[in-house]
C-alpha cells in the first residue's frame, strides 16, 4: 500500500496528554522535558506489549492504535500504574500526570501508517473527559472488554462532545480488585470471562536444544499435551493455536489469565539430544500467581507417550478433579516406532499453523513417513485424512480433475482406515466431517463433528465446522452458538477470522443486518486476505439498504476476485440440502445479491 491509498478499519484508539503540560514546562522546561521521555517511554513498551502499534508522539500527546479492544485498556492501565510508580518519590506539584482516552470503531490509514476519522476524534473527545492520571473509554470498547481486564467502569453518562453529532457514552476505567464481576455478554458478544469449570492454558514448551531445527519437538509436544488435556471430563482447554500466540514472550501470567479467560497455565521446557529427553513443567494459578505442582521428566524419545500421560496425569490430580484420561492408554497399546512418533510430532507441529497448501503438503509427507514405520496409528490416519482433504477444500483450484478425483479417494481411505482402527477417535470423526462437505451431504457432515464432539468436548475445530454445517442446513441460528464456543475455545487461533465471517453469514441470514456487518468488519480486521467474508459484507449491506456501501463493497471485491459470484458467498443448495436452507438462499440471499449487484 503506498502513501496514498487509503484502507477503512476497524480498530481501538488511544489518545493521551499531560495535564497542566504547560504550567509544568514554565515550571521547570528541562525536567519537564525529562520526564516527558522517561513517560514516552512507558508509553511506546506497553503498547509494543499489547499489540498496539505508535501513530504519534507530538509535543506531550500519544496516539496508537490497537488490533483489540482488550490490548488498548489493557496498555493503558499498566501504563498508568508504572506512571504513578515512577512520579510517587516526585513533589505533588511537579508530577506529569496523564489523561487517556480510548475509543473503538472505524478509522481511516493511510498507506504511511497514519490514521483519522471519527474513531480518532472520540478518542481524543474522552481522552478530554478523563481526569488527570485517569482513563475514560467509549461504551464500544466497555462492551469489547467486559470479563477480559481486571477493571471497574463508573458511567459518567451521555457526554456532547465537539465535532461528533452523536451523544458518546463514556466510562471512567478504576483498578478492580482480585476478582473481576461476571456479566452476561451482549448478543452478538463472546464471553471471555473464566469459566465456572476449572479451565488451563498450556503456553508453548520451551526448546533448550542447541539445534534450532528441534523447535518442531517443543511445538509438536505442547499440541499433543493440549490435545491430552482437552479429554479431561470437566477441563476447559484453550486451545494450542491460542496459546501458540505467547511462545517467546516476556510472560506475565496473571495478565495470560485475564486475556484466555483461564484459571491454570502450564508451561514448561524440552531440551533434547540424540534419544534422551528432558521435560519440565509447572502449574500456576493465575489468580495469585502460586506454583501448584511442577516436575521433571527424563526419558526416552521412544518413550515420548508416557512422558505426556504422566504430566497429563500429574495436572489433572492437582486440580482436584475426577478425569478420565483418554491419553493415558495402556502403555503396551501404544507402542510406537520412535521414528514414527517423531514424525508425528512433527506432523502435529505443522498443523497448528495457519492453513496454507504448503504446509498442508509438508504435513501429509510427514504423515505418510510416520505410517509406512508404523502402519497401525490411527492419530496419523486421521491427521493424514484430514489434511488430504483439506486440500480440496480452500485449494481446490491448484489441481486438475483427475488429481482432484485421487485426493478424494486416498483421503476417503485414510479416513475409513482411522475410523476402523479407532472408532472413538474425535479426530477421525472430524476428518469425516470434511469428507462429507466434500460430498455435498450437510446432514453427515454435521453428524460427524457432533460425534467428535461427543468424544472431546474441548475440539474447537469441530464446533467451527458445526457451524458451517448448521448454515447449510438452514439452522442459522443453531450455527451461532457452536460458533460461539468455538471461538470460546480458541479467540486467538488462525481461524478466528473464519469464525467471525461465519457469525457475520448466521446474523445475515436472520435479517440481523447490523450485527452481521459488526462481525464481518471483525472478520477481515483479523484476516484481510480472506475474500469470501467480503461478498456477505456487501450482501449485508444491501440488506441493511445501505446501498452505496453494498456497491462500494461490490466494486472493490470484483477487482481483486473479477470472477466472484453469489455462491462464492453462500453455496448453492445442492441435491441433498435441506428445504430450509434452499428458502433462505431464494429468500434472503439472492434478493440481497441483486440489490448489492453481485453476480450470479
Amino acid at each position: 500500500m503506498t502513501g496514498s491509498e487509503l484502507k477503512q478499519r476497524l480498530a481501538a484508539i488511544l489518545a493521551a496528554d499531560v495535564a497542566g503540560y504547560s504550567r509544568l514546562m514554565a515550571s521547570d522546561e528541562r525536567a519537564t522535558v525529562a520526564a516527558l521521555d522517561i513517560a514516552r517511554a512507558v508509553f511506546r513498551t506497553q503498547i509494543e506489549c499489547n499489540q498496539g502499534r505508535v501513530i504519534d508522539m507530538a509535543g506531550d500527546s500519544v496516539l496508537a492504535v490497537f488490533e483489540t479492544a482488550t490490548g488498548a485498556v489493557s496498555a493503558a492501565l499498566a501504563v498508568q500504574r508504572e506512571l504513578n510508580t515512577i512520579i510517587a518519590k516526585v513533589p505533588e506539584d511537579r508530577r506529569m500526570r496523564f489523561r487517556i482516552g480510548i475509543h473503538m470503531g472505524d478509522v481511516i490509514e493511510k498507506g504511511d501508517g497514519t490514521v483519522y476519522g471519527d474513531g480518532v476524534n472520540i478518542a481524543a473527545r474522552l481522552e478530554g473527559l478523563a481526569e488527570p492520571g485517569g482513563i475514560t473509554v467509549s461504551e464500544s470498547i466497555r462492551t469489547a472488554v467486559r470479563g477480559k481486564v481486571n477493571a471497574t467502569f463508573d458511567d459518567q453518562g451521555e457526554q456532547q462532545v465537539k465535532n461528533i453529532p452523536h451523544p458518546v457514552r463514556a466510562y471512567r476505567v478504576g483498578t478492580a480488585g482480585s476478582s473481576v464481576p461476571k456479566s452476561s455478554p451482549a448478543v452478538g458478544e463472546v464471553d471471555l470471562s473464566p469459566s465456572d469449570k476449572p479451565s488451563i492454558a498450556v503456553l508453548p514448551f520451551a526448546s533448550l536444544s542447541n539445534d534450532p531445527e528441534q523447535a518442531y519437538f517443543a511445538e509438536g509436544l505442547t499440541a499433543t499435551i493440549t490435545s491430552d488435556l482437552s479429554r479431561i471430563s470437566g477441563l476447559f482447554v484453550i486451545a494450542s493455536t491460542t496459546a501458540a500466540t505467547f511462545g517467546g514472550k516476556v510472560i506475565d501470567i496473571r495478565q495470560i489469565g485475564r486475556d484466555l479467560g483461564v484459571r491454570y497455565v502450564l508451561q514448561g521446557s524440552v531440551q533434547r539430544g540424540g534419544n534422551k529427553v528432558r521435560m519440565t513443567a509447572q502449574l500456576v494459578e493465575v489468580g495469585t500467581g502460586a506454583q501448584l505442582w511442577s516436575d521433571r521428566f527424563d526419558g526416552d524419545a521412544t518413550d515420548l507417550f508416557t512422558l505426556q500421560d504422566q504430566i497429563t496425569g500429574r495436572i489433572a490430580n492437582s486440580i482436584g478433579r475426577q478425569i478420565i484420561v483418554m491419553a493415558a492408554r495402556d502403555a503396551e497399546k501404544r507402542k510406537t516406532h520412535p521414528q514414527a512418533a517423531d514424525l508425528l510430532v512433527r506432523g502435529i507441529a505443522w498443523s497448528d499453523k495457519p492453513l496454507s497448501l504448503e504446509r498442508l503438503i509438508e504435513q501429509e509427507l510427514l504423515f505418510r513417513e510416520a505410517l509406512a514405520l508404523d502402519p497401525n496409528n490411527s492419530d496419523a490416519w486421521a491427521r493424514l485424512g484430514r489434511t488430504i482433504l483439506l486440500q480440496l477444500s480452500p485449494f481446490a483450484s491448484a489441481f486438475l480433475p483427475e488429481q482432484k478425483d485421487e485426493k478424494l479417494r486416498e483421503g476417503r481411505m485414510a479416513v475409513e482406515k482411522a475410523l476402523a482402527l479407532d472408532p472413538n477417535s474425535a479426530y477421525a470423526h472430524y476428518a469425516e466431517g470434511i469428507l462429507y462437505r466434500l460430498l455435498g451431504k450437510p446432514a453427515e457432515w454435521a453428524r460427524a463433528y457432533e460425534v467428535a464432539i461427543a468424544l472431546d468436548r474441548n475440539l474447537a475445530i469441530a464446533y467451527g465446522s458445526l457451524g458451517t454445517a448448521l448454515i447449510f442446513l438452514g439452522e442459522p441460528e443453531k450455527a451461532i452458538s457452536q460458533t460461539q464456543y468455538a471461538m470460546r475455545l480458541d479467540p486467538l487461533g488462525p481461524q478466528i477470522g473464519n469464525q467471525q465471517a461465519m457469525m457475520g453469514r448466521a446474523y445475515f441470514l436472520q435479517g440481523h443486518s447490523d450485527l452481521a456487518i459488526e462481525w464481518l468488519l471483525k472478520s477481515r480486521t483479523s484476516n484481510p486476505k480472506l475474500v469470501r467474508p467480503a461478498g456477505v459484507l456487501a450482501l449485508a449491506y444491501a440488506q441493511k439498504g445501505n446501498d452505496t456501501a453494498a456497491k462500494l463493497t461490490v466494486e472493490s471485491l470484483l477487482r481483486v476476485t473479477p470472477h466472484y459470484k453469489v455462491a462464492d458467498a453462500f453455496d448453492r443448495p445442492v441435491p441433498f440440502s435441506p428445504e430450509a436452507y434452499h428458502k433462505l438462499y431464494e429468500q434472503v440471499v439472492l434478493p440481497a445479491a441483486r440489490r448489492a449487484g453481485i453476480p450470479e
